[in-house]
């Protein structure tokens, strides 16, 4: 307890700690203003009651930090740039020069790799702004539809879609922790007091027990995303004794932390994407003047959070995403190059190809038991959703998986500035 006081004496009394801190408030303050200037031609009434009877744009508005609720300037948030981020990451599967150049290329490497993310996130911008406009415009949202009005608000959005990845990336630099998880972190929070407000206004003493059912199952994915968060699977490694002229170094025992969960939640945010595009599609073409464009329309409209094909989909999707992830980011065969370099060894197993397969053996268990829990969580809302027939739950398993990660991280940043400025 002394030490966590200590902590946060110094926290607050360090003057670099605390501009960095007074830097990410700032900032967020700047995200809620610009989440409150809308864009032209939007009817604020007939938006509330599209919103109000549409679950669509729920993952959607917390990427934009809140933003789209109001159809603000950065509705988009900074969706389009986790997008251009998966894509990218997908690429350097196929393409040798992207790998290296993000892995291998030092510092210089990773900026350029970061810089084509960026490019890559301003067509994607555009065409989900297109979409989103155009289903606006047809549910009547946005009154003004001349096409001048449209190419207006495309290039805003887009616009406004730059400039929260923009200012994610100076909370990265002169904030504490990483900007765009802070900014979904935010736009997950800024939603929380008018949910439980709501709650509030509508309770029941009937639905207390569904309340507890709620709040003791929040209280154990927490728990669950925490210990998966941390859980780590140490692979033994030892250094062979080194001599060196007339001095000789012993050989070294010590271990390398493998994740349980390595993807994160990319690959929750990976699936719910590609399960957001047939609604998507349903949306723009339900009142196609084409017969068989609105037919098809009408029959993905179907395909909701409530419907089971939803549910198992979800989750063969995260779970799928997660070993997809996780072999594009992590490569045994190299660990196992850097360990013979080096002069490391696995106790008992032979270096090389011998070690490369002990590991890869590891990294797909551990897989299995990571996506197996990602999935869970991802489809847990659906299915206290369908069985209590509450559509309104205030944290839903992907935003609760969120929170946790960040505030984690957070934490973990945080300490280490603190640990840093003792030494």
């Amino acid at each position: 307890m002394a030490n966590i006081t200590h902590k946060l004496k110094l926290l607050v009394t360090d003057k670099s700690l605390r501009k960095r801190i007074i830097f990410v408030l700032g900032a967020f303050i700047a995200i809620r203003l610009l989440s409150a200037i809308p864009i032209p031609g939007v009817d604020a009434n007939q938006l509330a009651s599209f919103l109000a009877n549409n679950q669509f744009f729920g993952l959607l508005n917390v990427f934009s930090g809140g933003g789209l609720s109001t159809l603000s300037i950065v509705m988009l948030g900074v969706g389009p740039y986790i997008t251009a981020s998966i894509i990218m990451q997908l690429l350097t599967i196929m393409v040798p020069a992207l790998k290296e150049m993000n892995q291998e290329g030092g510092e210089a490497g990773r900026k350029r790799f970061a810089q084509y993310t960026r490019m890559l996130a301003i067509p994607l911008a555009l065409v989900q702004g297109f979409s989103l406009l155009a289903v606006l415009s047809n549910q009547g949202v946005i009154v003004d539809a001349t096409l001048f009005t449209k190419m207006v608000n495309l290039i805003i959005v887009t616009a406004g879609s730059m400039l929260m990845v923009w200012i994610g990336e100076l909370i990265t630099e002169f904030g504490i922790g990483n900007g765009i998880s802070l900014i979904i972190f935010a736009g997950i929070v800024a939603g929380l007091p008018a949910e439980v407000s709501q709650m509030i206004f509508t309770y029941n003493p009937a639905d207390l027990p569904t309340y507890i059912l709620f709040a003791t199952i929040g209280l154990l994915v927490i728990a669950g995303v925490v210990m998966v968060t941390e859980a780590e699977r140490p692979i033994g490694v030892t250094y062979a004794r080194q001599v060196r002229g007339m001095s000789s170094s012993s050989g070294v025992t010590t271990y390398i932390p493998l994740r349980l969960n390595m993807a994160g939640v990319i690959p929750i945010i990976f699936a719910l994407s590609i399960l957001l595009l047939p609604q998507l599609f349903s949306n723009i073409f339900l009142n196609s003047s084409h017969a068989w464009l609105a037919s098809i329309a009408s029959t993905l409209a179907k395909f909701t959070q409530t419907s089971l094909l939803y549910g198992i989909l979800y989750f063969v999707l995260v779970f799928g995403f997660t070993y997809l992830y996780t072999s594009i980011t992590f490569d045994p065969k190299q660990m196992s190059d850097n360990l013979q370099k080096n002069g490391a060894f696995v106790p008992g197993i032979r270096p090389g190809e011998s070690t490369n397969t002990y590991i890869s053996n590891i990294v797909s268990r551990i897989t299995l038991v990571g996506g197996l829990f990602l999935g869970v969580i991802a489809v847990l809302p659906l299915i206290v959703r369908n069985l209590s027939g509450v559509t309104s739950i205030a944290l839903g398993g992907t935003a609760l998986l969120i929170v946790v990660s960040v505030v984690i991280d957070l934490i973990k940043k945080i300490d280490a500035q603190t640990s840093m400025r003792e030494y």
